[in-house]
């Protein structure tokens, strides 16, 4: 898109664009989303930006109408398989917070300095300052939706000082973290959790979104101990257990999508409701993102329901089910295992290698097992698993959000019992490809970029193998 582009959508209040730029407003010193529901500025007083952070880094402030901060992140990150797409996804994990702009040059193979010119260069901000953006909107979150202190506010959201985590919020928010925590929203906004129920979230996502057919299949692939699905169709309740850097959580996912209300800036999308218990608040951030990649809550439902909208065999399923997702994994090992071993075996592994939560959560009771627990069996839970967990563990493998994908593929071959089919699933699953075609299947160029989502509406309506 170029300017003139972007503009028509903010003047339109487009939601499609959503996280996929923001505008700021010279006049007013404030960015939003495009379909923020103030009156539209003039074009000449408005400027663009690819990021949020960018716009802060220009000395803007986030928008308190419209919540530029809260939308879902870009797809454009999800179909990039370029250093800029991988450190866009690791550091949405957390990755900068965790192991600083060395470790995730590391990570990426190229050297800090390198990093930081790419990013800079292309999205008008270095992974200092995404990750900084990225910390405001945690700390927003727990101001607004919880009782923790403020200075565990700070630590919390991945802030070194309390005085970094004062600035940073007056500068995006235009308000101190106790004026922040004053003014939540109450009435259809995120509300403060009461002591011991966890943290509220709303899991945004842009255009329609199929959730049950997101939760037939987490329902039919859940893992009992880890997952489980409770409640009637339509108002069900995912619910699993979560292994984080720094401690375990346990999530819950609705399957009732939600819209904002009419006279409150409607665009297309509306998000999850999600509930979060944490052992360590540290993990907020990474334990979200995780979610939103499960649930595949970034995704472009615009683009490709148009590319696979117009080959005349998905033509009336794209129809029939606009915005069908194609659901990732929080842990790689998942969706290897229950491709070689089903879920009952992987109940199983959980239960013989699984570690037991401190305080099992109803029918959660344990974490599903670590590479290096599984790679310790050996034998015992088959060659193929045994060594991807090997790989897993002694890091000659990465499947984590930032890895490169066709590296990935090419050692996941590379291991004794591994199957073709098996890294496909992976990669298309742990990795988070939208273009995956299974060896075997015959998968149109006319597809691509979003071969793993043509093959889901094939595999929901039964017509893979017609």
């Amino acid at each position: 898109m170029d300017e003139d582009s972007r503009y028509e959508a903010v003047r339109s209040r487009d939601g499609r664009f959503d996280g996929a730029f923001f505008f700021a407003v010279e006049t007013t010193g404030i960015y939003c989303r495009p379909s923020c529901p103030a009156v539209t500025p003039k074009r000449r007083n408005v400027r663009f930006y690819p990021t949020a952070a960018a716009a802060q880094r220009s000395g803007f402030r986030a928008c308190r109408r419209c919540r530029p901060d809260a939308v879902p992140g870009s797809a454009e990150w999800n179909v990039r398989a370029d250093a800029v797409g991988r450190a866009m996804r690791l550091i949405a994990d957390g990755v900068v917070d965790r192991e600083g702009v060395a470790g995730l040059a590391t990570r990426l193979g190229y050297s800090a300095r390198q990093v930081q010119r790419q990013l800079t260069a292309e999205l008008g901000a270095g992974p200092v300052a995404l990750a900084r953006a990225q910390r405001a909107y945690t700390a927003r979150v727990l101001l607004q939706t919880t009782g923790l202190p403020v200075t565990e506010v700070a630590f919390a959201a991945g802030f070194a000082s309390v005085r970094q985590f004062n600035d940073t919020v007056r500068e995006v928010y235009a308000a101190t973290p106790t004026q922040m925590r004053a003014t939540a929203p109450r009435g259809g906004g995120a509300r403060r959790a009461a002591s011991g129920t966890g943290i509220p979230l709303r899991l945004a996502h842009r255009g329609p979104y199929q959730a049950a057919a997101v939760f037939d299949q987490l329902a039919r692939e859940a893992v009992p101990g880890v997952e489980e699905v409770t409640g009637r169709p339509g108002a069900r309740t995912y619910r699993r257990t979560l292994r984080l850097p720094y401690g375990t959580g346990v999530a819950a996912v609705a399957e009732r999508t939600r819209a904002p209300r009419a006279g409150t800036g409607t665009h297309p999308g509306g998000w999850l409701d999600a509930r979060l218990h944490l052992t360590d608040p540290r993990d907020l951030t990474t334990a979200v993102q995780r979610l939103r990649r499960l649930f595949d809550l970034d995704a472009d439902p615009y683009a490709i329901d148009e590319r696979l909208g117009a080959d005349p065999r998905l033509a009336p399923l794209v129809a029939a089910r606009p915005g069908l997702r194609a659901p990732g994994a929080v842990d790689p090992l998942e969706p290897a295992a229950r491709a070689l071993l089903g879920p009952a075996g992987c109940g199983r592994l959980v239960q013989e290698y699984g570690k037991t939560l401190d305080t099992p959560n109803g029918t959660l009771t344990h974490l599903f097992p670590e590479p290096a627990a599984l790679a310790a069996a050996g034998g015992e839970t088959g060659a193929a698993l045994a060594a991807l967990a090997t790989a897993l563990a002694d890091g000659t493998l990465r499947l984590d959000a930032g890895a490169d994908r066709d590296d990935a593929q090419r050692r996941l071959l590379a291991l004794p019992g591994m199957d073709a089919a098996t890294a496909a699933v992976l990669r298309a699953r742990a990795l988070g490809d939208p273009d995956v075609a299974p060896p075997g299947v015959r998968a149109p160029d006319a597809w691509r970029p979003w071969r793993t989502y043509a093959l889901r509406h094939l595999d929901v309506t039964g017509e893979r193998n017609r």
